[in-house]
């Protein structure tokens, strides 16, 4: 907690995490990628928004913002001396760091997770997810910290290493202030955040759907992952799902960069992450960009999804039998 005599907007992000008793070395990487973001405003304020001529690995055409973010982070990682392996969304291989594992990390970051909404000025996000050692491909319980940092009207950054969900604003000097702690998730929400086309529902989304709209639950959605997880969080009720869709069973977000820190930042805040039949943070990685589908909010309605997905899709599609012996494949 902060301490007396301190407000909340003279606490910032190097002092919480202390008063957190996060070690020195955890501290400073996720000072270090506080320190990257500041950068990639920047270049989202003043840089090009052309094509960068080149395309990742999803054959994905890159965006200049895309490959100048995920140069920044990199950068920062490979310098912080407490990195020992990294991986970023855009690139196909986990890049070693150091062949030193002990009291260093292993980081998976998203540099510029909704990067096509940037021309249009909606907001984005980087994401970044934590483990200790040199193994990157473990299951999402296992992190010891996340965090997002949301590039919008204002530039905030929320992470938690195990001890609650805490928010933080950039300042007139670029330096994090803490906004709020201890964000909580209610157990039922009045908002709801659906990725995917309708028409490729299974039958239990769909009827999940349909529920919730008749229970008079808003719809409110983005296009951005980071932007709705946000939602979720700060106003405190809500779910966000990208399913299973007909031709697309295992979903479109990928586990390590994008399900994995935000369902860790969303169980610290009280709230539930499912693959509609099994808890995300449960599932084990054999494949560095396997996806998975998704819902994600307060834990009641997380609940209800998974029993409309039981109750209606008794059986697991064929199509997902066959990807699922891949763990997640993309």
């Amino acid at each position: 907690m902060s301490e007396p005599g301190k407000t909340k907007f003279q606490i910032d992000l190097r002092r919480h995490l202390r008063e957190q008793e996060v070690n020195d070395n955890l501290t400073h990487l996720i000072c270090e990628i506080a320190e990257a973001s500041k950068y990639i405003i920047n270049s989202i304020r003043t840089g090009d928004l052309g094509v960068a001529g080149t395309s990742n690995l999803y054959g994905e055409e890159q965006l200049a913002l895309d490959v100048l973010a995920d140069r920044i982070l990199r950068k920062r990682l490979d310098h912080s001396r407490v990195v020992a392996n990294m991986m970023s969304e855009e690139m196909d291989e986990i890049i070693p760091v150091s062949p030193d594992c002990e009291g260093k990390y292993s980081v998976a970051f998203d540099p510029l997770d909704g990067s096509s909404l940037v021309d249009v000025n909606l907001a984005v996000g980087t994401i970044v997810s934590i483990f200790e050692g040199c193994d990157l491909l473990q299951q999402g319980r296992n992190q010891v910290a996340a965090l997002y940092v949301l590039y919008g009207p204002r530039t905030t950054l929320v992470y938690s290493v195990g001890k609650g969900v805490h928010e933080f604003g950039m300042n007139n000097l670029m330096e994090f202030t803490l906004l709020q702690e201890n964000i909580c998730i209610q157990p039922k929400g009045n908002l709801y955040s659906p990725g995917g086309q309708r028409n490729k529902y299974t039958p239990g989304t769909e009827a999940f759907v349909n529920h919730l709209e008749e229970r008079g639950v808003k719809l409110r959605y983005s296009g951005g992952f980071v932007p709705d997880i946000n939602q979720v969080l700060l106003k405190g009720k809500g779910i966000f799902f990208y399913p299973h869709l007909k031709d697309l069973p295992n979903g479109k977000l990928r586990l390590l960069f994008e399900l994995n820190p935000m369902a860790f930042l969303v169980e610290q805040a009280g709230g539930a992450a499912s693959t509609g039949r099994q808890r995300i943070l449960d599932l084990q990685p054999n494949e560095i960009h396997g996806r998975a589908p998704v819902f994600i909010g307060c834990k009641e309605d997380v609940a209800l999804a998974e029993e409309f997905i039981a109750k209606f899709e008794s059986e697991t599609p064929a199509e997902e039998k066959k990807t699922s012996k891949k763990k997640f494949a993309g």
